[in-house]
């Protein structure tokens, strides 16, 4: 994707299988949107090939528009709506679409699956701001969508809802084999739930794979913290399990309350970035490269 002579995209390259759930991370003005923005059709790229559910999205129809779920991070909705009037409205438009596998979902069961049924008779404009967000979820996923774009989902969750929410995902990855690609910057939350994490900065793709495959391929100490006779003791190693066998060694079951903690998603994903941004070379295979190898 070019504005001017700048690139702000250049060789993103990735694919998605069904019912596999990708968190798209960077920073911002990385070009997450605009890259979102092009697989839903609503952003002409420059140059480039996309195939979304064998469309290009530069040309999608009525058709191929009702394969989609999009909850955008934000919506506008008129006020005077009523939660269970807008989403039986918005369902209609959806059953001309509706095959042997695929249908919408059931109006009362939708609401309740996003927790708002104590909130289905109020008006949107009389919602909070967490049940005005699940209701974006919800007018998102109403078609029963075959490909879902999560912008931001959680933003104002309280936490027993963000958990209600990760389960929604999964059983709309697992059970509905729903393809999943969405963007946050909570990376607890795209540690819980994405099967691949794409790291997009500088406009291209720096790394693609499971949170545990990132980590692994990171040089990092990890920190190892246990307990002697009461004290408490905290270590890092780059060779956690010499360093716990040494310890075990020499201090044998007087070494209690033992942890390991490794590189987590975030410690991955500041090295990627910061790396990125100092113009040192990244080199994190992707998933495909590591099965070649």
């Amino acid at each position: 994707m070019r504005y001017g002579t700048t690139d702000v995209l250049r060789g993103v390259t990735f694919t998605a299988q069904p019912g596999e759930v990708i968190a798209l991370l960077g920073p911002n003005g990385a070009g997450k949107t605009t890259t979102i923005e092009i697989l839903e059709g609503f952003r002409m790229r420059s140059a480039g090939d996309v195939s979304i559910l064998g469309v290009d999205p530069a040309r999608g129809d009525e058709d191929w528009r009702a394969r989609l779920g999009i909850v955008l991070q934000s919506w506008r909705d008129h006020g005077k709506w009523k939660v269970r009037e807008l989403l039986a409205h918005l369902r209609m438009y959806y059953t001309a679409y509706a095959t042997a596998n695929r249908r919408a979902w059931d109006t009362d069961e939708l609401i309740a699956t996003v927790g708002l049924t104590e909130h289905a008779h109020k008006k949107v404009s009389q919602l909070s701001g967490g049940q005005r967000r699940r209701l974006d979820v919800a007018i998102g996923i109403v078609g029963r969508p075959e490909l879902l774009f999560l912008d931001e989902p959680t933003a104002g969750f309280d936490p027993q809802a963000r958990r209600e929410f990760h389960e929604l995902v999964h059983r709309l990855a697992d059970i509905d084999q729903t393809t999943i690609l969405l963007t946050t910057h909570d990376l607890d939350e795209a540690e819980k739930l994405a099967d691949r994490i794409l790291i997009l900065a500088g406009g291209t793709i720096i790394a693609d794979g499971s949170a545990d495959e990132l980590a692994r391929r990171i040089p990092s100490a990890a920190e190892i913290r246990w307990s002697v006779d009461g004290e408490r003791f905290v270590h890092s190693a780059e060779d956690a399990t010499a360093f716990v066998h040494k310890l075990l060694d020499q201090h044998g079951a007087a070494v209690t309350h033992l942890e390991v903690r490794r590189a987590s998603l975030e410690d991955t994903y500041m090295a990627l970035v910061l790396a990125q941004e100092s113009g040192q070379a990244v080199t994190v295979p992707s998933a495909f490269e590591k099965v070649a190898a």
